[in-house]
């Protein structure tokens, strides 16, 4: 009886823990016991992480490290915003190491982080709060599903 692995349009099913270089812990989908669901390829992961997951099958735990070009990416200056003062209130005032979720034109929203406010601006931080940080990655896989139909 052969057990269904990962593989090219696999849809996974996992419960992964992010942990960060000196081993305290970033993530976790334990921690609500909500886990994980992508299919392999979509763009949701890099693929370099993606060749980690490839050949494992349900019941299975793999722990990797990535580096950061291969998690979150490195910093881009050009997620740095400046935003001025007076475009904050009482209810979301602007404080250095808060998270403001942001309505983007499309009415979706991206958190940024109030990383120094100055005057009158504030500056703004959109890159992903764990970019440029080399991680390790702790995986258990809990379902894969190798009927899933890949549309064009």
């Amino acid at each position: 009886m052969s057990q269904t692995v990962i593989t090219e349009n696999s849809e996974v099913i996992f419960h992964f823990s992010i942990k960060l270089s000196d081993g305290s812990a970033a993530d976790s989908t334990k921690v609500h016991n909500k886990p994980a669901k992508l299919v392999m390829g979509d763009g949701s992961l890099t693929a370099n992480f993606e060749k980690c997951l490839f050949g494992l099958a349900p019941g299975d735990s793999k722990s990797f490290e990535l580096e950061p070009e291969d998690a979150f990416g490195q910093p881009n200056p050009d997620n740095i915003y400046y935003v001025d003062r007076s475009k904050f209130g009482s209810e979301t005032p602007a404080t250095v190491g808060s998270i403001i979720a942001f309505t983007q034109p499309d009415g979706t929203e991206l958190p940024g982080l109030v990383r120094e406010v100055q005057g009158e601006s504030v500056t703004i931080d959109f890159n992903h709060p764990l970019a440029g940080q080399k991680l390790t990655f702790e995986v258990e896989i809990l379902e894969v599903d190798n009927t899933v139909k890949v549309s064009d």
